[in-house]
């Protein structure tokens, strides 16, 4: 479970000029859900993830991990905590282009000190997982927008996170394999795996289970989506 309150992200832009990302944000996320946060460009969502992922640390507030305050660790211990519990799939794939497909899913095991032989069978599973197992030896030039996709979200899913951060997994794919994506995220989150979305679009959206809006900085609502019946709270 994830739980900000009173999130303020601010940017000096020079003198008495101040920019607030985020502006008092709380946010609870339990474990299995599936919340896509939407917003539109500049709204905050993408310095939300940030923090959520940490990546980046907030001006002030508190941020828990199953009900450990982390706003105060080093990034030793931050980066522990990822390698650990987290998984990233980027809107830009993020593959390392000299590296084939089975080395680009197998770099993170290599950093969490995983031995040769277990990163082996982990990294071919990951990949089987997402039907890229028979292009494994491919480099990301020469697969397709799609595929490379596949082969981020099977590097995310080769540590065996507990939480997956999507930043715009579909912005760069067209709407049929976009739609193959988030049916695999889908698949994910019902094998009990916590899916966190960032998106600007609504269709994308609408295949999480809970939506949050935010808007310059600010939650503005927060509903839940399940049986066709929305349950809607403004924040």
């Amino acid at each position: 479970m994830i739980e900000l309150k009173n999130i303020k992200k601010y940017y000096s832009m020079g003198e008495n000029s101040i920019v607030k990302a985020l502006d008092d944000v709380s946010l609870k996320i339990e474990d299995g859900e599936f919340v896509a946060i939407i917003g539109p460009s500049g709204s905050g969502k993408s310095t939300l993830m940030n923090i959520i992922g940490c990546l980046d640390k907030a001006t002030s507030g508190e941020y828990f991990v199953d009900g450990v305050e982390i706003s105060n660790f080093k990034e030793n211990d931050l980066a522990f905590l990822r390698n650990k519990k987290l998984g990233f799939i980027f809107q830009g794939f993020n593959l390392l282009p000299k590296l084939t497909a089975f080395e680009n899913v197998e770099l993170p095991l290599i950093y969490q000190g995983v031995s040769i032989g277990k990163r082996k069978v982990l990294a071919n599973n990951a990949l089987k997982a997402v039907n890229m197992e028979d292009r494994a030896k491919h480099k990301p030039t020469e697969l397709s927008g799609g595929q490379q996709q596949r082969v981020a979200i099977a590097r995310a899913l080769a540590t065996s996170p507990s939480i997956i951060l999507a930043d715009e997994p579909t912005g760069n794919l067209d709407s049929k394999t976009g739609e193959e994506v988030m049916q695999i995220l889908k698949e994910l989150n019902a094998n009990g795996t916590t899916i966190v979305l960032i998106t600007h679009d609504s269709d994308v959206a609408s295949h999480a289970k809970r939506v949050v809006r935010i808007y310059d900085g600010h939650l503005t609502e927060d509903y839940l989506v399940a049986s066709n019946k929305v349950k809607r709270e403004d924040v």
